[in-house]
Order: C-alpha cells, then structure tokens, then sequence
C-alpha cells in the first residue's frame, strides 16, 4: 500500500480501476461516463485506466451512462460510474430501474447544488433527492474514505444478502478536487478483499425477462424484498468492516461516527466534510470548558435510526446541521432524526454552507450556543455562512 497525493476524484476512479480488475475471472468491469462538473476528472482517470476485461464506455448523456450500467450489470459485470447534480437529476429514471432491478451498480456522486441558477459547489441536495430511489447511501469526510467506500460499497452491494446499488458521496471541490495523502492498496490486497461477482439470474447463456409488466400483489413482494435487504445493511457492513481491516490493516468508518459525544451536554449532528468541521469546533469548545460533542452520519440509506436514537440518549440539546434544504419544510437530515431524541428533547435544524458557503468552526460554535439556550426547538434556522 502507497501513499499518493490524490484529489477525491482521483481516489474514486483509482478504487473503480482496482475493483475492476479484481473482477478479471469473473465476467469484468463495465462503465458508462458522461462528463458533468465537477466529477469529471474522476471520469478522465478511469477512462486511461489499463482494465482487464473492461470497457469504459462514452455515451452522450448521464441518462445513457446508467443505462450502459444496467446492461453490464444485468450481464454480470462489475459496474461504476459517477455524475453530480443536474447530471443525477436527468440520469434518474435509470437510477430508479437500476435499483428495482436489484443490480449492484456502484456510483459516486460529486455533491453539487441543483441549477438554475448555476452553481458549481457543494450541496447535498443533488443525492438526497434520490433518497427513496432505493440505493445505499453513504457520505464521505475525506479523500482516503472516498477511495475505501468505494471499494466497500462493491463488496456490500454484490454480497447475494444485498444486491443493491450504492452510492458514495463526496462534496464539490471541498473534496472532489482538494489534494490530499492518500493510501492507495495493491491490486493483490483488492484481489484478497473483493470476490469475482457471481450475480444470480444474470443474462448469460439462457433467456430472461428484465423488467415488463406485473400485478400489484407480485411489486408488493418485490419491494419487500427490497426493504428487508436494507435492513440487512447494517450487519453485512460489519462484516465488510471486519474484511476490510483484515485485508488493509484500518477499519472503514461506522454508519455513524461520534466525537466526545458520551457526555456532551449539546450534540451537533451532520454529514460529509462539515463533520470534520464540527469535530474541530468541538475541541474548541472543550477547551472553554464547554461540553460540546458530535455526530457524524456516515450512512444515510439505510438510515440509522437505532443508532442515532442510542447516541441521543440522555442528551437534552441536539442540534442537526443540514448543507441542503427540502424547501418548504427545512433540512433533510433533521426532518428525520428529530423524532428520534428523548421527549423533551430540543432538536433544532440549521441549514448552512447551501451551494458551497463556507462553514467555519465559529458557525458550529455559534449555532452551539443558540441550541443550548433553547427551552423548545423552533423553525429550522436557515444560516448565512458566508461566501
């Protein structure tokens, strides 16, 4: 394993490359990519990669790139792509197939805000759209975690207890062109860690249906199915844990990661890069005698409420901070895990950093302070960050 100076994008298509090749024995690796700021450098690598066995395939739009994975994966390759915002938007009629389809297509999103008017920075809003489409959703605070998911979400969506798509989440330019050290592993640890796919039912050698038309009662099993492998998720993901430090010697983080939470008499709830942020304000904060803490949601789909109910245990202020608005009601992220604290509880929304605003460990410090001064939460607070 190698230590390279990478941008997030980089580290996505050097993980596809790797678990593309790792599939050499089996039926290889298939990718559809159309370029789309900012994760098209991510494309650019993976198109120069040297893949046995693998075709990187151009198409003229985000809609054709998915469906270029669905044929793959049908077929029984490994499959990748990648795309960001107004790109994911067009691309999601095939999102929805890919995943009803129960095909294990991994993709990584470049989280950008959703346009007119254009924007080019980071927002969440893009994926969190998707958020009922059926995919694994997991969000990513650095590069090297970029590069490890990727190669777990392979291992998670191809594991027969699953079949799912996945979806890793990195923000624009906060990480998809940020440089940074990153581990890089053999092709031979990749070869340790992740099997050749042996997808059931796929076309090969005998005559099948994919997709036509079916009755009510046939769809409600399928998304029964469907449902219950979510609810798989978080026992599989142990086991790709457990894999993953055998073989790479470091253990992927937990669906949802603490910081001198145990006890804090306010924690502050968030995902992606603003964690680390958070994490920052958080030592300030104990320096000053302050008992701040922190959450960070790493899994989003299947969405970890038993986890999240366990952390806010004993915990009377929480405040949840969203880079995205579901306009008309307020953060996604706090829409669903305020229901999840002990009554009396004060939960309170606050959406910062909304198409790429800095988020600076004073906001954290400040939005701390105003959620402790609450005796009842209000309306989510929507925050100026600044540019």
């Amino acid at each position: 394993m190698s230590g390279q100076l990478l941008s997030a994008n980089h580290a996505a298509a050097i993980g596809a490359a790797l678990a593309g090749r790792a599939n050499r024995t089996g039926r290889g690796f298939v990718s559809g990519v159309y370029p789309i700021t900012p994760s098209t450098e991510c494309m650019e690598l993976l198109c120069n990669q040297e893949i046995e066995k693998g075709h990187v395939v151009r198409v003229e739009s985000e809609h054709s790139a998915m469906a270029v994975c669905i044929g793959g994966a049908a077929g029984g390759a490994r499959t990748f792509t990648t795309s960001s915002s107004n790109g994911l938007a067009f691309m999601a009629e095939n999102v929805v197939a890919a995943a009803l389809l129960r095909l294990p297509v991994v993709m990584v999103a470049a989280n950008r805000t959703l346009g007119p008017p254009w924007n080019i920075w980071a927002d969440h809003g893009d994926t969190l759209m998707l958020r009922d489409t059926g995919w694994i959703q997991m969000y990513c605070a650095d590069n090297q975690e970029v590069l490890d998911t990727v190669l777990c979400a392979f291992r998670l969506a191809e594991d027969r207890r699953i079949l799912l798509p996945a979806l890793v989440c990195q923000e624009a330019f906060v990480l998809s062109h940020t440089m940074a050290r990153t581990h890089v592993p053999t092709q031979d640890e990749v070869d340790r860690f992740l099997p050749p796919l042996d997808l059931p039912g796929r076309l090969v050698g005998t005559a099948r249906i994919v997709g036509g038309l079916t009755v009510p009662q046939t769809t409600e099993v399928h998304r029964a199915q469907h449902h219950q492998a979510m609810g798989r998720f978080f026992e599989v993901y142990r086991e790709v844990q457990d894999a993953f430090e055998a073989v790479f010697g470091r253990r992927p983080a937990d669906p949802v990661v603490p910081y001198r939470a145990d006890d804090a008499d306010v924690l502050v709830v968030s995902m992606g890069t603003i964690g680390s942020t958070v994490e920052r304000a958080v030592d300030v904060a104990r320096e000053k005698g302050i008992r701040l803490g922190a959450l960070r949601v790493r899994t989003f789909r299947p969405f970890p409420a038993e986890l999240l109910a366990a952390a806010f245990r004993g915990r009377p202020r929480i405040a949840v901070i969203d880079r995205n608005v579901s306009l008309g009601f307020g953060g996604v992220l706090w829409g669903e895990a305020r229901g999840l604290a002990d009554p009396g509880a004060v939960v309170q929304g606050y959406m910062i950093g909304i198409g790429g605003g800095d988020v600076r460990p004073e906001h954290v410090l400040a939005l701390a302070e105003d959620v402790a001064s609450r005796q009842a939460a209000g309306a989510p607070v929507l925050m100026e960050a600044g540019a």
